[in-house]
């Protein structure tokens, strides 16, 4: 009989198959997309207030609701988007999280049009390269970091909104600009492999 993978002990992770995939699959992997980058971070957004389980089981509602969040649609949006997402209940229904999207999505199209790559811009405070962390309990990541309150003063003052430390060291523990998987999950060596591996 197999013995059961060691995983980072999130809070109600254990047996939901949705959110061991999330964790085996995707947390804590370099995301060098930008598109994927700026989706990951409206989501974070969306999350404020909530837990992230919430937005996962939503997280195809918001797909189909946000035109798969592209930026081009997103930032045409207008009241009878407003109306027609405010209507969603697939999705989490809040004015404020709503209209920073829209917003983003704008910010995003006028850094792309200033030659601003965003995915650049994101992984610009770690010089390219994910920070690699050697938790050994779920206690000991923090909730922000130092890095995560330079990165959020840079994002707000781009003008996006949703973007505390908190929200975004959450963001980059699931985009893998910092490996936070513990020492004894099995994600947390092959994670760190990718580290090293540039843009292709």
């Amino acid at each position: 009989m197999e013995s059961p993978l060691s995983r980072c002990g999130w809070r109600g992770m254990a047996g939901d198959p949705l959110y061991e995939a999330y964790h085996d699959q995707e947390w804590g992997v370099p995301e060098r997309d930008s598109r994927a980058l700026w989706e990951k971070l409206v989501l974070d957004g969306f999350q404020a207030g909530l837990s992230w389980i919430t937005i996962l089981r939503k997280r195809e509602g918001f797909r189909a609701a946000f035109d798969g969040f592209d930026p081009e649609t997103v930032a045409r949006y207008g009241e009878a988007d407003r109306a027609r997402l405010m209507a969603d209940g697939g999705i989490i229904r809040s004015n404020a999280k709503i209209d920073a999207a829209i917003e983003g999505a704008k910010i995003y199209l006028a850094m792309r049009d200033r030659g601003e790559d965003f995915s650049e811009f994101c992984w610009s405070f770690v010089d390219g390269q994910p920070i690699q962390n050697a938790w050994g309990e779920v206690g000991q990541a923090p909730a922000q970091t130092p890095l995560a309150v330079e990165v959020s003063k840079a994002l707000k003052a781009k003008g996006f909104k949703f973007v505390g430390p908190v929200i975004v060291y959450a963001w980059m523990q699931a985009t893998g600009l910092v490996n936070d998987h513990l020492t004894s999950c099995h994600r947390h060596a092959p994670v760190k492999a990718l580290g090293g591996r540039a843009h292709a």
